[in-house]
């Protein structure tokens, strides 16, 4: 008598389960490897832990310090007191070339309120003006440094003393970039030179190097040698490329992120030949658009053409930008020790224009929702006079504005006193902008961090807040 077999078998041991999942297992397995090719560039776009109101950032930085009663802070009474000793009741200051006994220097600007929101700006900025109310301006601001180097490495990293991440790699560390063939990271530098600080101003300090800067050359060839040459093709380029990855990858340590960062720019420097032509190319730009900028004007041709091409980088998906005014030697920055009217008058010639511009090309593209920007220096200038006409600097109070990326514009934050010394109202460091601007780019200050020497690093260290006047 036969037996018929039964449909299905009720049990199977381990061996059987196994022999027959290995392709599935294997799949799953390759699946993951596919996800993960892509999150092995540590420069894909990431999602922010918190909700994000702006996806980029411009610093617009003024070297050298900009002055607050010159610029965004009216003291009237400063111009009373002009050529007399400060009070004993407005304190002691600390400063960098002048004695105790140096006299208060009243300002020759004068100012006018604008827009809805009444906000008072100096005849220096006569176009920013204009822009006003999407502006919120901050005239609490202080630090901690009354020299240029180490108030720069402040106003950069939250730290005094170089070999710490700028904010610029703090936020491609977190975010990414949101552009493939172009770097998430570009500083724009002044052509007449260097800051004081030097180049670890801008340096990704002990994050991998792939987070660090992409240095833009002044002038109309930002980039070199984007050209190929003419025997050779794009095809011949990619497998010269992929054969010199190849060699490399071959005897390439894991932990070895130097040489990870060489072959990413390698890979981004062949991708940017094929796009960053067109982006430096403004000849596709209206006459008016130019006009706006300023370019063709001796006094705004440069920056504007940087500011243009910053407009042109964030459509792309650049995600931190930072064009430099001021550089070099100390008069050709923002550096008024000798007469702080020629100064300040040839350097707001330059950037005014171009600045407010910047704004209303970003408002009519829809694009300022989502970008932020930021302008201000590592310090301000002495209500004192250094000379006869001069101010030094001075961190106890000074100005700075963000617009766009969900600031709430049109009002002012803060405030000095009466002569323009201290920050006496709603006082706000130099670190409650780097935790002001993290927060709206969606990354919690406290999560944004790396294990550093032991110790789990950040750009506002432990000491930001958020501005909440700003946020809303």
């Amino acid at each position: 008598m036969s037996i018929d077999k039964p449909h299905s078998r009720p049990t199977r041991n381990r061996r059987e389960f196994l022999t027959d999942a290995f392709c599935g297992f294997g799949m799953l397995a390759f699946a993951d490897l596919l996800a993960a090719s892509d999150a092995r560039n540590p420069l894909t776009a990431k999602t922010p832990g918190l909700p994000a109101k702006a996806k980029s950032v411009i610093f617009l930085f003024m070297s050298g310090g900009p002055s607050h009663m010159e610029t965004f802070d009216p003291k009237p009474l400063l111009n009373q007191l002009d050529g007399q000793k400060r009070p004993a009741e407005f304190g002691e200051a600390k400063y960098q070339f002048i004695e105790g006994t140096a006299k208060l220097l009243g300002t020759k600007r004068t100012f006018r309120k604008y827009g809805q929101s009444g906000i008072e700006v100096s005849d220096l900025m006569p176009h920013l003006a204009e822009c006003i109310d999407d502006v919120a301006v901050i005239r609490s601001c202080h630090g901690d440094m009354v020299v240029h180097s180490a108030a720069q490495y402040q106003l950069f990293t939250g730290r005094v003393i170089p070999g710490f991440p700028s904010m610029g790699s703090w936020v491609i560390y977190g975010l990414g970039s949101e552009s493939k063939s172009l770097p998430g990271y570009v500083v724009m530098p002044d052509p007449h030179g260097a800051q004081e600080a030097g180049q670890p101003l801008y340096s990704n300090g002990f994050l991998p190097a792939i987070y660090q800067p992409t240095m833009f050359r002044p002038g109309s060839k930002p980039v070199l040698n984007l050209d190929l040459p003419v025997t050779t093709t794009t095809a011949e380029r990619r497998r010269t490329l992929d054969l010199i990855k190849r060699l490399n990858q071959a005897d390439m340590q894991p932990d070895d992120t130097e040489l990870a960062a060489r072959l990413n720019a390698y890979d981004l420097a062949f991708k940017m030949q094929t796009e960053a032509p067109a982006v430096f190319d403004l000849s596709g730009e209206s006459p008016k658009t130019l006009e706006m900028y300023g370019v063709g004007k001796p006094a705004t041709d440069d920056y504007g053409h940087r500011l243009l091409m910053a407009r042109r980088l964030i459509e792309k998906g650049v995600r931190f930008i930072c064009p430099v005014s001021g550089g070099g030697t100390g008069n050709l920055q923002w550096d008024a020790h000798d007469d702080i009217e020629e100064n300040h008058i040839r350097m707001a010639s330059q950037t005014d224009q171009p600045i407010a511009a910047l704004l209303k090309d970003l408002k009519q593209r829809g694009l300022l929702d989502s970008t932020l920007v930021v302008w201000g220096g590592e310090f301000g200038r002495s209500p004192e006079s250094q000379g006869s006409k001069g101010r030094d600097h001075h961190n106890l109070g000074f100005s700075m504005w963000m617009a766009g990326g969900g600031i709430k514009g049109g009002q002012v934050v803060g405030a000095t006193d009466a002569i323009g010394l201290r920050a006496t109202e709603d006082p706000c460091h130099v670190r409650d902008i780097h935790t002001t601007m993290l927060h709206q780019l969606g990354l919690d200050q406290d999560a944004l961090s790396f294990l550093h020497q032991g110790r789990k690093e950040r750009l506002t260290e432990v000491h930001g807040r958020v501005i909440p006047q700003l946020v809303g």
